[in-house]
This record gives structure tokens, C-alpha cells and sequence, in this order.
């Protein structure tokens, strides 16, 4: 069972206590890795006999995790931590039921949702806990400046930075989910369908494909003034009506950053090298470059 679906069987019965409970182990992860059960009753705002009654009730749900060492402590399941932001978006009136999973990754799962509106939409909580610290430091700059850093505030961080950088380049026509709300390390967003460019071994018109991803790259580059900065055929969708959706945003960087023009450079490269590869369409970089800066009219 995923960690989401414990996240909501158990939802549903769980008590505000409960919630209050979660929240205090949440703020104190960044002080402990295992929170001490005599720090909990204060900040839960609950006697401490309530919290020795709520915890054994939160470790069977497979919320949270009990440690016996020099002291008791507790720290947050995965499962834990998506209870939290699911209660806080269903809270602000955000989502009312989960559906299938549409995609498990080594740094994320989204899932299908329904709003109360009724409005399918898809659900990406960051799971930055899956990779070692060591390896997200070094390939997210946001987290490198950090000394200490828990995995839920990776997974935070990153699901804030995505939201960011969805809220920049949607408004100008770049094709990317619509950001809708964010909250903790979830990130609620339109509808994904299709497949990862990986997955297609041949696609109907592949220079089409191609053209419309380097437009996408150059929306993104001169009218919102951002840069994807880790695009590659795992986070380019093809879509059923044959159009490319751009998703996974959180190391994105603006166009004055340092080192802006060798993360755009090796972007078009990885995107200009799957289509070679994968399809026999061949593209020259300088000439994909030149027209993503907007300094020619076309590949």
C-alpha cells in the first residue's frame, strides 16, 4: 500500500487532536529527527496524558514512527506528512476525493483528484526523502545553502518552487499544467494525461513534437524570463491530441541566474539529442539555441 493511500484510509478518522498532534511532531523535525514526546503536549496545545493517548493511535495508522533510545521520540511517516497537506487543501476547499496514481518517480508520486467542483485535477507530492541528501544538495541550489534540512522541508521546498515557477510561465502560453494551489510538499495542478516522451518508441510527426517543445522552451525563456533547467524526454509529455505538456519545475532558475545560459544550453541539447536519437530528426544545437534566444525566426 502507497504511502497516499495509508494517508487516506487514515484521514478519515482522525480527530482534530490528532491533526494538532502531527503538526507539533511537523514543526519540531526541523530541531529533532526524532521529536521528544515531552516537547509534543506544548505546541499541540494538548495535556500530555491526551498526547500519550493520541500517539499509539497515529503509530498504528502508520503516521508516525516511534524511536526508543535516550528518550521516546516520534518523527512524521511519509504518509504522515501527506495526511497534513491533504487536510489543509481539503480544509481550504481545494479537494474533496483521490483517484489512480498517474506516475511514481524517484522524487515524486501524482495522483488523479477531484475538486468539489467536481474538476479533475492532478495531485504531485515531492518525496525528496527517496534520494539521499548528499545528491539533492548537490543538484538543487535551493537546498545546498542549508546546513540542516529534513526531508519534509526538501520535499516542501521543492513543491513551493515548482508552484513558483508554474504561477511565472503559465500566464504566458507555456505549455505546463495550470498551478492551482500548493501546500507542504503537494502541489495541486490541471490534469496530466499522456506519457513521458521515454515511453514513445515512434510519435506521428516528431519535427511537429520537436517544434513545439522549442517553442515552449522559448516562451518560457523570453516571456517569462525562466529556464527549465533539467528538461530531458522524462518530463515532456505527449498528450493524446498530440500536444506536449512540460512538467517537473522545482530546479528551475531565471534568466539572469549565473549560470543561466549553460542550463538553457544544455537543455535544447538534451531535447535536440532525444529527437536524433529516438526518432532521426536532426536539429543543429546552435541553430535550436539561436532560435530559443529569439535571435532567429526558426530552427
Amino acid at each position: 500500500m502507497s504511502a497516499i493511500d495509508i494517508a487516506v484510509r487514515a484521514f478519515r478518522q482522525l480527530a482534530p487532536q490528532d491533526f494538532r498532534v502531527l503538526q507539533a511532531i511537523e514543526l519540531q523535525m526541523s530541531r529533532y529527527e526524532n521529536v521528544p514526546e515531552s516537547a509534543i503536549p506544548n505546541l499541540a496545545n494538548l495535556p500530555p496524558q491526551e498526547v500519550a493517548y493520541r500517539l499509539p493511535h497515529l503509530c498504528q495508522l502508520r503516521l508516525v514512527q516511534r524511536w526508543k533510545g535516550p528518550y521516546t521520540g516520534y518523527q512524521l511517516n511519509t504518509a504522515g506528512y501527506d495526511c497534513l497537506a491533504i487536510n489543509a487543501l481539503v480544509k481550504a476547499n481545494v479537494l474533496e476525493a483521490f483517484g489512480k496514481p498517474l506516475g511514481v518517480g524517484k522524487e515524486a508520486d501524482v495522483y488523479d483528484a477531484l475538486t468539489p467542483t467536481k474538476q479533475r485535477v492532478a495531485v504531485k507530492f515531492h518525496r525528496l526523502g527517496r534520494t539521499s541528501f548528499r545528491q539533492t544538495r548537490r543538484k538543487r541550489g535551493y537546498v545546498a545553502k542549508r546546513r540542516h534540512i529534513s526531508w519534509l522541508y526538501q520535499s516542501r521546498l521543492a513543491a513551493e518552487r515548482e508552484f513558483e515557477a508554474l504561477k511565472l510561465v503559465y500566464p504566458h502560453g507555456v505549455s505546463v499544467p495550470e498551478p492551482i494551489n500548493q501546500n507542504r510538499h503537494a502541489v495541486v495542478m490541471g490534469m496530466i494525461e499522456g506519457a513521458e516522451l521515454i515511453h514513445y518508441l515512434e510519435v506521428p510527426n516528431p519535427k511537429s513534437v520537436l517544434d513545439e517543445v522549442l517553442l515552449n522552451v522559448r516562451k518560457a525563456y523570453l516571456e517569462a524570463g525562466v529556464i527549465h533547467a533539467d528538461l530531458s524526454e522524462y518530463n515532456i509529455i505527449l498528450q493524446p491530441d498530440g500536444h506536449i505538456l512540460i512538467i517537473d519545475w522545482p530546479q528551475f532558475v531565471e534568466k539572469t541566474h549565473p549560470n543561466a545560459e549553460q542550463l538553457l544550453k544544455r537543455d535544447v541539447r538534451n531535447v535536440v539529442r532525444c529527437f536524433q536519437r529516438k526518432f532521426g530528426i536532426k536539429t543543429k544545437l546552435k541553430d535550436a539555441l539561436t532560435y530559443v534566444k529569439g535571435q532567429s525566426l526558426e530552427t
